[in-house]
Protein backbone atom coordinates (compact mmCIF):
# COMPACT_ATOMS: atom_id res chain seq x y z
CA UNK A 1 0.00 0.00 0.00
CA UNK A 2 2.51 2.41 0.85
CA UNK A 3 4.62 0.72 -1.84
CA UNK A 4 2.34 1.44 -4.37
CA UNK A 5 1.55 5.12 -3.00
CA UNK A 6 5.38 6.31 -3.06
CA UNK A 7 5.97 4.39 -6.49
CA UNK A 8 3.57 6.13 -7.97
CA UNK A 9 4.75 9.71 -6.76
CA UNK A 10 7.86 9.24 -7.92
CA UNK A 11 6.49 7.92 -11.58
CA UNK A 12 4.50 10.46 -11.91
CA UNK A 13 6.76 13.37 -10.79
CA UNK A 14 9.61 11.80 -13.37
CA UNK A 15 6.88 11.47 -15.97
CA UNK A 16 5.49 14.65 -15.87
CA UNK A 17 9.20 16.13 -16.20
CA UNK A 18 9.91 14.60 -18.91
CA UNK A 19 6.87 15.64 -20.45
CA UNK A 20 7.12 18.79 -19.96
CA UNK A 21 10.71 19.05 -21.01
CA UNK A 22 10.02 16.65 -24.37
CA UNK A 23 7.27 18.11 -25.83
CA UNK A 24 8.56 22.25 -24.84
CA UNK A 25 11.81 20.63 -26.74
CA UNK A 26 9.51 19.77 -29.80
CA UNK A 27 7.69 22.60 -29.77
CA UNK A 28 10.85 24.97 -29.65
CA UNK A 29 12.30 23.03 -32.65
CA UNK A 30 8.78 23.46 -34.55
CA UNK A 31 9.23 26.76 -34.37
CA UNK A 32 6.26 27.44 -32.33
CA UNK A 33 6.26 30.66 -29.81
CA UNK A 34 8.05 30.75 -25.93
CA UNK A 35 4.99 32.59 -25.52
CA UNK A 36 2.30 29.98 -26.13
CA UNK A 37 4.79 26.90 -24.78
CA UNK A 38 4.59 28.53 -21.44
CA UNK A 39 0.69 29.32 -21.64
CA UNK A 40 -0.09 25.57 -22.53
CA UNK A 41 2.68 23.40 -22.60
CA UNK A 42 4.62 24.60 -19.10
CA UNK A 43 1.01 24.94 -17.76
CA UNK A 44 -0.89 22.27 -18.59
CA UNK A 45 2.15 19.94 -18.53
CA UNK A 46 3.45 20.68 -15.24
CA UNK A 47 -0.51 19.83 -14.04
CA UNK A 48 -0.34 16.15 -15.28
CA UNK A 49 0.07 14.58 -11.98
CA UNK A 50 -3.07 15.67 -11.05
CA UNK A 51 -5.02 15.38 -14.44
CA UNK A 52 -4.11 12.05 -14.87
CA UNK A 53 -4.43 10.92 -11.32
CA UNK A 54 -8.01 12.09 -11.29
CA UNK A 55 -8.54 10.65 -14.73
CA UNK A 56 -7.59 7.07 -13.63
CA UNK A 57 -9.59 7.66 -10.43
CA UNK A 58 -12.77 8.55 -12.64
CA UNK A 59 -12.28 5.64 -14.70
CA UNK A 60 -11.95 3.25 -11.99
CA UNK A 61 -15.41 4.63 -9.69
CA UNK A 62 -13.10 6.15 -6.66
CA UNK A 63 -14.79 9.59 -7.32
CA UNK A 64 -13.86 10.64 -3.98
CA UNK A 65 -9.89 10.50 -4.70
CA UNK A 66 -10.95 12.03 -8.59
CA UNK A 67 -12.77 15.31 -6.64
CA UNK A 68 -10.36 15.73 -3.38
CA UNK A 69 -7.36 15.69 -5.45
CA UNK A 70 -8.53 18.66 -7.38
CA UNK A 71 -9.81 20.36 -4.78
CA UNK A 72 -7.46 19.66 -2.14
CA UNK A 73 -4.40 20.38 -4.66
CA UNK A 74 -5.74 23.97 -5.05
CA UNK A 75 -5.93 24.17 -1.33
CA UNK A 76 -2.40 22.53 -0.98
CA UNK A 77 -1.22 25.27 -3.74
CA UNK A 78 -2.43 28.74 -2.14
CA UNK A 79 -2.62 27.57 1.68
CA UNK A 80 0.79 25.16 1.97
CA UNK A 81 2.98 26.06 -1.36
CA UNK A 82 2.44 30.13 -0.95
CA UNK A 83 2.86 30.15 2.34
CA UNK A 84 6.02 28.37 3.01
CA UNK A 85 7.40 30.53 -0.13
CA UNK A 86 6.84 33.40 2.14
CA UNK A 87 8.11 32.35 4.87
CA UNK A 88 11.89 31.83 3.05
CA UNK A 89 11.35 35.47 1.40
CA UNK A 90 9.04 38.19 1.20
CA UNK A 91 7.27 37.59 -2.81
CA UNK A 92 7.89 40.74 -4.45
CA UNK A 93 5.93 40.79 -7.62
CA UNK A 94 4.45 42.89 -10.40
CA UNK A 95 0.40 43.30 -9.82
CA UNK A 96 0.06 43.52 -13.75
CA UNK A 97 1.05 40.21 -14.65
CA UNK A 98 -0.67 38.29 -11.83
CA UNK A 99 -4.26 40.43 -11.58
CA UNK A 100 -5.75 38.67 -14.30
CA UNK A 101 -4.63 35.08 -14.03
CA UNK A 102 -5.51 35.73 -10.36
CA UNK A 103 -9.07 36.22 -10.81
CA UNK A 104 -9.46 34.44 -13.25
CA UNK A 105 -8.63 31.51 -10.80
CA UNK A 106 -10.69 32.82 -7.84
CA UNK A 107 -13.83 33.02 -10.85
CA UNK A 108 -13.10 29.66 -11.67
CA UNK A 109 -13.54 28.58 -7.48
CA UNK A 110 -16.54 30.10 -7.70
CA UNK A 111 -17.70 28.58 -10.41
CA UNK A 112 -17.04 25.09 -9.41
CA UNK A 113 -18.36 25.92 -6.09
CA UNK A 114 -21.92 26.51 -7.53
CA UNK A 115 -21.70 23.75 -9.71
CA UNK A 116 -21.25 21.49 -7.19
CA UNK A 117 -24.23 22.50 -4.99
CA UNK A 118 -26.70 19.98 -6.83
CA UNK A 119 -24.00 17.22 -5.98
CA UNK A 120 -23.33 16.61 -9.64
CA UNK A 121 -21.55 17.76 -12.52
CA UNK A 122 -22.22 16.24 -15.82
CA UNK A 123 -20.48 16.65 -19.64
CA UNK A 124 -22.74 19.60 -20.06
CA UNK A 125 -21.26 21.73 -17.57
CA UNK A 126 -17.83 20.13 -18.17
CA UNK A 127 -17.76 21.18 -22.03
CA UNK A 128 -18.54 24.36 -20.64
CA UNK A 129 -15.48 24.34 -18.44
CA UNK A 130 -12.86 23.13 -21.41
CA UNK A 131 -14.59 25.48 -23.49
CA UNK A 132 -14.24 28.60 -21.03
CA UNK A 133 -10.53 27.18 -20.69
CA UNK A 134 -10.09 27.46 -24.84
CA UNK A 135 -11.43 30.71 -24.83
CA UNK A 136 -9.52 31.88 -21.93
CA UNK A 137 -5.93 30.38 -23.47
CA UNK A 138 -6.91 31.49 -27.11
CA UNK A 139 -7.67 35.43 -25.35
CA UNK A 140 -5.02 35.50 -23.52
CA UNK A 141 -2.72 34.38 -26.23
CA UNK A 142 -3.98 37.27 -28.67
CA UNK A 143 -3.37 40.06 -26.09
CA UNK A 144 -0.33 39.60 -24.94
CA UNK A 145 1.08 38.58 -28.52
CA UNK A 146 -0.14 42.03 -29.29
CA UNK A 147 0.33 43.85 -25.86
CA UNK A 148 4.04 42.22 -24.69
CA UNK A 149 3.09 42.68 -21.12
CA UNK A 150 4.83 41.43 -18.09
CA UNK A 151 2.37 38.65 -18.16
CA UNK A 152 3.60 37.88 -21.42
CA UNK A 153 6.92 38.29 -20.46
CA UNK A 154 6.71 35.68 -17.31
CA UNK A 155 5.10 32.93 -19.59
CA UNK A 156 8.20 32.92 -21.83
CA UNK A 157 10.58 33.18 -18.64
CA UNK A 158 8.65 29.99 -17.84
CA UNK A 159 9.27 28.45 -21.48
CA UNK A 160 12.78 28.84 -21.06
CA UNK A 161 13.16 27.58 -17.82
CA UNK A 162 11.26 24.83 -18.95
CA UNK A 163 13.92 23.77 -21.42
CA UNK A 164 16.82 26.01 -21.65
CA UNK A 165 18.59 24.01 -23.85
CA UNK A 166 16.56 22.15 -26.50
CA UNK A 167 17.01 18.27 -27.02
CA UNK A 168 17.18 17.08 -30.85
CA UNK A 169 13.36 16.64 -32.46
CA UNK A 170 13.45 12.75 -32.05
CA UNK A 171 14.90 12.86 -28.49
CA UNK A 172 12.11 15.87 -27.68
CA UNK A 173 9.63 13.21 -28.96
CA UNK A 174 10.74 10.11 -27.30
CA UNK A 175 11.01 11.94 -23.38
CA UNK A 176 7.59 13.11 -24.08
CA UNK A 177 6.46 10.11 -24.77
CA UNK A 178 8.45 7.99 -21.64
CA UNK A 179 6.87 10.57 -19.81
CA UNK A 180 3.23 10.01 -20.59
CA UNK A 181 4.00 6.23 -20.32
CA UNK A 182 5.43 7.01 -16.98
CA UNK A 183 2.32 8.83 -15.72
CA UNK A 184 -0.07 6.87 -16.69
CA UNK A 185 1.57 3.79 -14.56
CA UNK A 186 2.18 6.13 -11.61
CA UNK A 187 -1.42 7.27 -11.97
CA UNK A 188 -2.15 3.44 -11.64
CA UNK A 189 -0.33 2.62 -8.23
CA UNK A 190 -1.28 5.96 -6.73
CA UNK A 191 -5.13 5.62 -7.07
CA UNK A 192 -4.61 1.62 -6.47
CA UNK A 193 -2.24 2.22 -2.77
CA UNK A 194 -5.22 5.64 -2.00
CA UNK A 195 -7.87 2.85 -1.98
CA UNK A 196 -6.04 0.22 -0.11
CA UNK A 197 -5.75 3.10 2.42
CA UNK A 198 -8.75 4.55 2.88
CA UNK A 199 -10.18 0.76 3.31
CA UNK A 200 -7.52 0.26 6.12
CA UNK A 201 -7.60 3.26 7.64
CA UNK A 202 -11.63 2.83 7.71
CA UNK A 203 -12.03 6.77 5.96
CA UNK A 204 -13.56 7.47 2.51
CA UNK A 205 -11.60 7.67 -0.43
CA UNK A 206 -12.80 11.16 -0.75
CA UNK A 207 -10.62 12.58 2.69
CA UNK A 208 -7.42 10.49 1.01
CA UNK A 209 -7.76 12.53 -2.09
CA UNK A 210 -8.26 15.58 -0.08
CA UNK A 211 -4.75 14.73 1.94
CA UNK A 212 -2.57 12.26 0.86
CA UNK A 213 -2.99 12.51 -2.38
CA UNK A 214 -3.55 16.14 -2.82
CA UNK A 215 -0.52 17.23 -0.80
CA UNK A 216 1.71 14.42 -3.01
CA UNK A 217 0.80 15.50 -6.30
CA UNK A 218 1.26 19.11 -5.21
CA UNK A 219 4.99 18.05 -4.32
CA UNK A 220 6.69 19.39 -8.21
CA UNK A 221 5.04 22.80 -6.82
CA UNK A 222 6.34 22.94 -4.17
CA UNK A 223 9.90 22.16 -4.72
CA UNK A 224 9.86 24.97 -7.76
CA UNK A 225 8.38 27.88 -5.34
CA UNK A 226 10.86 27.16 -2.57
CA UNK A 227 13.78 27.11 -5.37
CA UNK A 228 12.54 30.25 -6.69
CA UNK A 229 11.86 31.90 -2.81
CA UNK A 230 15.63 31.29 -2.38
CA UNK A 231 16.32 32.94 -5.31
CA UNK A 232 14.15 36.01 -4.79
CA UNK A 233 12.27 35.78 -7.79
CA UNK A 234 8.83 35.95 -6.42
CA UNK A 235 7.05 36.50 -9.70
CA UNK A 236 8.13 32.78 -10.64
CA UNK A 237 7.13 31.22 -7.07
CA UNK A 238 4.00 33.61 -7.48
CA UNK A 239 3.25 32.15 -11.16
CA UNK A 240 3.60 28.66 -10.50
CA UNK A 241 1.06 28.77 -7.78
CA UNK A 242 -1.62 30.94 -9.76
CA UNK A 243 -1.15 29.00 -12.82
CA UNK A 244 -1.42 25.20 -11.66
CA UNK A 245 -4.02 26.35 -9.89
CA UNK A 246 -5.93 27.59 -12.67
CA UNK A 247 -5.17 24.55 -14.88
CA UNK A 248 -6.16 22.39 -11.87
CA UNK A 249 -9.73 23.62 -11.23
CA UNK A 250 -10.45 22.49 -15.23
CA UNK A 251 -8.97 19.46 -14.53
CA UNK A 252 -11.40 17.94 -13.23
CA UNK A 253 -13.30 14.44 -14.23
CA UNK A 254 -16.45 15.12 -16.81
CA UNK A 255 -18.70 13.84 -13.61
CA UNK A 256 -18.81 13.21 -10.12
CA UNK A 257 -21.40 11.98 -7.37
CA UNK A 258 -21.26 12.55 -3.72
CA UNK A 259 -19.38 9.20 -2.24
CA UNK A 260 -19.11 8.02 1.42
CA UNK A 261 -16.57 6.16 1.04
Amino acid sequence: MALSIVLGLVLLFAGAELLVRGSVSVARRLGISPLMIGLTLVGFGTSTPELVTSLEAAFRGSLGIAVGNVVGSNIANILLILGVAALISPIVCDPQAFRRDASVVLGSAVLLAICAIPGVIGPAIGSGFLALLLAYVGLTYMHERRAGDASARLHETEAALADPSPYSLPAGLLFAIGGIAMTLGGAYLLVDGAIALAAAAGVSDTVIGLTVIAVGTSLPELSTSVVAAFRRQGDIALGNILGRSYNRWRSRPRSYASTSG
